[in-house]
């Protein structure tokens, strides 16, 4: 596992925003492990997560030429990662859009940068894939290239069928899925804290029964 991996899900754990326990996930699932993005919701952990999106992003040597942060998650993940793309010499602009088009001033349902060039969509999950429809939606009518997603945690678990969420997206889109961290890098933090080893089995289990490879 990549070092900055490691050191997300460290930062997760630390502010709670990845917990372990049962929880019911939308699919109706019981999940040993919860994660919400929601929680870095101060200056300093968005701060360090704008950082984490962006070495995953750079690690993954994908080709873009701007940001786009769907409405409302995607907003402040958006800027948080471009300024931590630019200190990290990687200056570009980002877009984000309002959920109603807006009638007066400059108008338009985007804010930010004209949409152009290949754009790579920030969000904090994929579930049923909904937001990244709309994104890539507004990029197309914008004459824009939608190039990629970038997510924060991949939890590699199927979605209605025996795919992934994030293979559906390719599947669909043509695009790939890039996340800071994945069901396996979680596994393999958990196998290293052997404190952790009752947490490791229930995540184990839980992936033997929903889960899927990294190609699927």
């Amino acid at each position: 596992m990549q070092d900055f991996r490691r050191e997300f899900l460290e930062f997760a754990l630390e502010r709670q925003v990845l917990r372990f326990g049962e929880f019911k996930t939308k699919a109706g699932r019981l999940s040993p492990y919860f994660f919400n993005a929601g929680l870095f919701n101060d200056g300093e952990s968005l701060g360090k997560l704008g950082q984490f999106y962006a070495k995953a992003i750079l690690s993954s040597k994908v080709d873009f030429d701007m940001i786009f942060g769907p409405a409302y998650k995607g907003i402040p993940l958006a800027a948080a990662t471009s300024i931590a793309l630019a200190t990290m010499g990687k200056n570009l602009p980002y877009a984000f859009n309002r959920k109603e088009a807006k009638d007066h001033g400059e108008g338009g349902t985007t804010v930010g940068a004209p949409l152009s060039g290949k754009v790579l969509i920030i969000d904090d999950v994929i579930s049923a894939g909904t937001s990244v429809r709309e994104s890539v939606e507004i990029i197309e009518r914008a004459g824009a290239t939608p190039c990629g997603v970038v997510i924060a945690l991949d939890r590699m678990e199927k979605g209605l069928g025996e795919k992934s969420a994030s293979r559906e997206v390719y599947d669909r889109h043509g695009i790939p899925v890039i996340s800071i961290a994945n069901l396996d890098d979680l596994l393999s933090y958990l196998d290293s804290h052997p404190d952790m080893n009752q947490n490791l089995l229930r995540v184990q289990n839980y992936r033997d029964q929903y889960g899927v490879n990294a190609n699927a």
